[in-house]
């Protein structure tokens, strides 16, 4: 694979600073997916999340609305909506909704992970019916299926819109899953990479054509951090680096200032385990990104990647995305 070739896009949590706040991160979001339609990323997908400090997305496909609504040509996703915290009928009846308002734009990526930590988990899921991942997903799809005659529950709007699908995983599960409904799939490697390359194997072995995809389809995640200089990079990275720490010690907080020494910070396991669940991670100008982006693809053969990437300061967020995106302008073909 090339990276001249390769679709990217953009995965965004809505994410604010330390001292910022949640309406700057709608703004910031905003901005980035206006900017990336000019840079020419193919989809902006949102991260559901509830209950965490510096994240903003978790009203997902009302995000979704807004940046659909002030932008042109790009697709508007969900990566994902966090299946069993929601009724598959109102799932079904809102990204209808999304689909009849901006046609043709609209993806809808599935996950079955709560998103949040165990006591939001029960305050989401207060209805508890406590079906599994691919009896909800079924039921999903049957929504957005034609109508049929004597149908006693419909998704109005849903019925018979055709909304491309995606499951999205970190482990082999989802693999196993995803290629026996024939579905793409999108693999959360920006924060979980261990399984990467046994999940893609499993998929691409086991895929089963469907009536909405034909052969496999991979989209792979990929944390970056790109700037003027590498030494530029691998300083605005050390706030990406601080706020896994953070997942690590169970103590998150919205994104933190970067520092010159990270060393100073986490003991050396530590180092470790940001580093194993970051291995993806590409830091640095624009030749090292485009080097580190092609290397991927090579190991991973996937059809598109989308791009996490964070920074203290909105303009270093921005120009981070505008960067990869020149990166991918200026590669060989």
């Amino acid at each position: 694979m090339k990276l001249a070739t390769t679709p990217l896009s953009i995965l965004d949590l809505a994410t604010y600073p330390q001292g910022g706040t949640v309406a700057q991160a709608f703004e910031t979001s905003l901005a980035l997916a206006q900017a990336a339609e000019r840079w020419g990323y193919r989809r902006y997908w949102v991260a559901e999340h509830h209950n965490l400090e510096g994240v903003g997305s978790s009203a997902t496909v009302v995000l979704m609305a807004h940046v659909a609504g002030h932008t042109k040509s790009i697709r508007v996703g969900s990566g994902g909506i966090m299946l069993p915290n929601h009724a598959p009928l109102v799932v079904a009846e809102q990204v209808g909704t999304l689909e009849t308002l901006f046609p043709g734009r609209i993806d809808l990526g599935l996950g079955r992970a709560p998103g949040t930590d165990p006591l939001t988990m029960r305050a989401l899921r207060r209805g508890g019916r406590g079906e599994e991942f691919d009896v909800q997903v079924a039921e999903l799809l049957s929504y957005f299926a034609p109508e049929q005659p004597g149908q006693a529950v419909k998704a109005i709007p849903g019925a018979g819109v055709d909304v491309p699908v995606w499951i999205l995983g970190s482990s082999t599960w989802s693999a196993h899953f995803c290629a026996a409904i024939g579905r793409p799939y999108a693999f959360a490697s920006h924060f979980a990479p261990g399984d990467l390359l046994e999940a893609l194997d499993i998929y691409r072995r086991e895929f089963k054509p469907s009536t909405h995809l034909d052969k496999p389809h991979v989209m792979v995640g990929v944390p970056a951090l790109a700037a003027e200089t590498d030494e530029r990079a691998e300083f605005l990275a050390t706030s990406m680096y601080q706020r896994f720490l953070g997942i690590i010690r169970n103590d998150r907080r919205p994104l933190p200032p970067p520092v010159e020494d990270m060393d100073a910070i986490w003991s050396p396991g530590e180092r470790y385990a940001v580093a194993e669940r970051m291995a993806l991670m590409v830091v640095g100008g624009p030749a090292r990104v485009a080097t580190g982006l092609e290397e991927i693809l090579r190991v991973t053969q996937a059809d598109e990647l989308i791009i996490v990437s964070d920074a203290y300061e909105r303009a270093d967020r921005l120009r981070s995305y505008e960067l990869i995106a020149q990166a991918k302008a200026e590669a060989t073909p």
